[in-house]
């Protein structure tokens, strides 16, 4: 069915939105922005910190800075190394996905890239990659825009509209299908509100669902 598949890498391949926006949460109200950790997550989840630039400068009353934002990158990846985990099942997902599409994975991540590969590295799926890791930040738009995506299918020699996206947030779903992808949405949660009104082809609720419903075609 697909040439290849794209993954997003926060909340699809490592479970770490919880940490990532509880220390963006501890920075933002060290600032001046009360904010709570459910409006956090709300906020953030799916896009690049600097992209809230203006609302960050807003709500803290002070100047967003390349050093405020590396200090929370700092803090941010020494919570990462001591407590990240790969979302259930990911690991087997991706591992049988890699051996039925013959290597055509990318990893496609709105995150910074060094972000990225820490964390694929951490929970052992790196090598499944291997160079095919993309940022939104090395792009010259981030979600919900399309160019990681793009980026890693032409990586991949692959066409856009046979490439399968898995995303977990309504912004990278915008993102996967504006570059003409099918998408699938993993919402862990048993709901598929964040993929409301978008042409989101299926949701499903754990990676163990992905891996059979992938090989399903194949096997039949």
């Amino acid at each position: 069915m697909f040439e290849a598949v794209l993954f997003d890498c926060d909340g699809v391949l490592v479970d770490s939105e919880p940490i990532t926006n509880g220390v963006l949460r501890e920075v933002l109200n060290e600032s001046g922005w009360a904010i709570t950790q459910a409006e956090c997550m709300r906020i953030f989840i799916g896009k690049a910190v600097r992209d809230e630039r203006a609302r960050i400068e807003a709500e803290t009353g002070k100047p967003f800075s390349e050093a405020w934002l590396q200090g929370f990158y700092e803090r941010r990846n020494q919570r990462l190394l001591a407590e990240l985990k790969a979302v259930p099942g990911a690991v087997e997902a991706v591992t049988a996905i890699h051996q039925q599409v013959q290597g055509r994975i990318a990893c496609a991540s709105g995150a910074d890239r060094p972000k990225v590969v820490m964390q694929l590295d951490l929970v052992g799926m790196l090598p499944l990659f291997g160079d095919s890791v993309f940022s939104g930040h090395d792009q010259p738009r981030s979600k919900p825009a399309p160019d990681v995506y793009l980026a890693a299918a032409a990586h991949l020699g692959a066409d856009p509209a046979r490439c399968l996206v898995i995303e977990d947030t309504g912004t990278g779903a915008q993102a996967g299908l504006a570059a003409g992808a099918t998408v699938w949405g993993y919402c862990p949660e048993g709901h598929g509100r964040a993929f409301e009104g978008l042409g989101v082809a299926r949701v499903f609720h754990h990676m163990d669902e992905l891996r059979r419903v992938f090989a399903a075609p194949l096997a039949g």
